[in-house]
């Protein structure tokens, strides 16, 4: 594909008139009964949100009835150009036709089966998680819900080693419930739910000295990394970090745990980010963990665990998930794995990404400080503490990116996203008054 070029299949032409009210009408019955979409306005939605549903996340932004590719409409009709991708999992963008038929199909065949039972849907989308990551003979896959489930396994995968520490970066991420929830640095996440699963403690971020120290005693059961810092900023590790971390995790028995759940599956322009050069160097981690993009948008996770060795750590009886590995979701993560495939997504989010980044970063503007980040995996740094601000005025326009912290906007968009689409956004930025903003 050329770079200068939109993806050769992607579901995201503005529907017309007709079609939106097609569609309007079609998301409003199913077999003649009507759904939750049938009517009501943003206002009265987020009246009835703010009664019925617990307030951990603070009232919607805007409450949306549906999505075609990048973009996503509200209950009032504006249209929204994506550009987080529901937090870098939508890599397909909004109903795209391949997933909702793969999604479909399989679900009228086979919905789901306990765990007390296999399908070939599962199994093959194990073998290909394998494949594209290159695992070794013995490797396994654990299937889960979600990101944080797949950290949550990976932490109970580390505790098998029977070494009572655990180390993760300062500035890290890697779930919400309470497994995952001690690998995270950030005190505010932490403290409200002490105490929590001991033995977690945080090097600082790069520090490669820190490391080494950190490791010494031999009593490491795992180092816990992000090749890019998604909830820091899109921050990434310094050139090598990596490949020294291997380096001594493997001198010193420490397995080496990559959480890739959110520069996994392709976010970054390969498969996974470790596997970019200039950031994993060629390293053979002992375990990745993934969801977000795995299922183009239906939940599912996973932990790959490298070699025999790792992957037999948890044995029967020892870790198990109940929706992990159903059906629909193993068609939905193999659906979208074909996508990127057939459309030469890859190609795209590696070109399209550097695209933008650079068009940002040559904005006369001072609101702009840096460009940070990957594929389609990005980072803006600010020059002020004005994200939230930013992000607000971004809705407004009709767009939606995130105020990941005070002065880093996160896009994270989908792949089908075109660079005519993309400079809509970049031409939003360039007209944005910092004082403005600021005030």
């Amino acid at each position: 594909m050329s770079e200068t070029t939109s993806p050769p299949s992607s579901p995201t032409s503005e529907p017309g008139p007709t079609t939106r009210r097609a569609l309007r009408a079609a998301a409003s019955t199913v077999d003649g009964l009507p759904t939750a979409a049938a009517d009501g306005s943003v206002a009265q939605w987020t009246d009835r949100y703010t009664h019925a549903v617990m307030d951990t996340f603070g009232p919607p932004q805007r409450v949306l009835v549906r999505g075609e590719g990048p973009y996503v409409w509200d209950a009032d009709g504006n249209r929204y150009l994506d550009l987080l991708g529901g937090i870098a999992v939508n890599s397909l963008g909004h109903g795209h036709p391949t997933l909702t038929a793969a999604i479909s199909a399989q679900l009228g065949t086979l919905g789901h089966v306990s765990n007390f039972f296999g399908s070939p849907t599962q199994i093959a989308f194990a073998e290909r998680l394998l494949q594209l990551a290159q695992a070794p003979d013995g490797s396994r896959v654990f299937l889960t819900n979600s990101g944080t489930e797949a950290n949550e396994a990976a932490f109970k995968l580390a505790r098998r080693t029977g070494r009572p520490r655990i180390l993760a970066l300062e500035g890290a991420f890697h779930g919400r419930t309470m497994g995952a929830l001690a690998l995270t640095h950030k005190a505010a996440y932490r403290e409200p739910f002490e105490p929590l699963p001991g033995g977690v403690e945080w090097v600082p971020f790069g520090d490669v000295a820190a490391l080494e120290a950190a490791l010494a005693p031999g009593d490491v059961a795992a180092l816990f990394v992000e090749p890019l810092q998604g909830e820091a900023g899109v921050l990434p590790l310094p050139p090598g970090y990596l490949a020294e971390a291997r380096r001594l995790t493997a001198r010193h028995g420490t397995l080496l745990v990559l959480d890739e759940v959110q520069t996994g599956m392709g976010r970054t322009g390969s498969w996974f980010a470790h596997q970019l050069p200039h950031i994993g160097g060629g390293v053979v981690p002992d375990a990745v963990t993934v969801a977000k993009g795995l299922g183009g948008g239906f939940p599912v996770g996973a932990l790959l665990a490298f070699g025999d060795s790792t992957a037999s750590l948890l044995g029967r009886g020892q870790h198990g998930s109940t929706f992990g590995g159903n059906p629909v979701a193993s068609a939905a993560g193999l659906a979208t794995i074909g996508v990127i495939e057939r459309d030469g997504l890859l190609e795209h989010v590696t070109g399209l990404g550097a695209r933008l980044r650079r068009r940002i970063l040559d904005l006369d503007t001072p609101l702009v400080e840096a460009v940070r980040g990957e594929g389609l995996l990005i980072g803006i740094g600010l020059s002020a503490p004005v994200a939230p601000a930013v992000a607000s005025r971004a809705l407004a326009a009709g767009f939606i990116v995130n105020p990941v912290n005070p002065t880093s906007i996160r896009l994270a968009p989908p792949f089908v996203l075109t660079d005519e689409q993309a400079g809509t956004f970049v031409d939003f930025l360039a007209e944005l008054d910092p004082a403005e903003v600021a005030a």
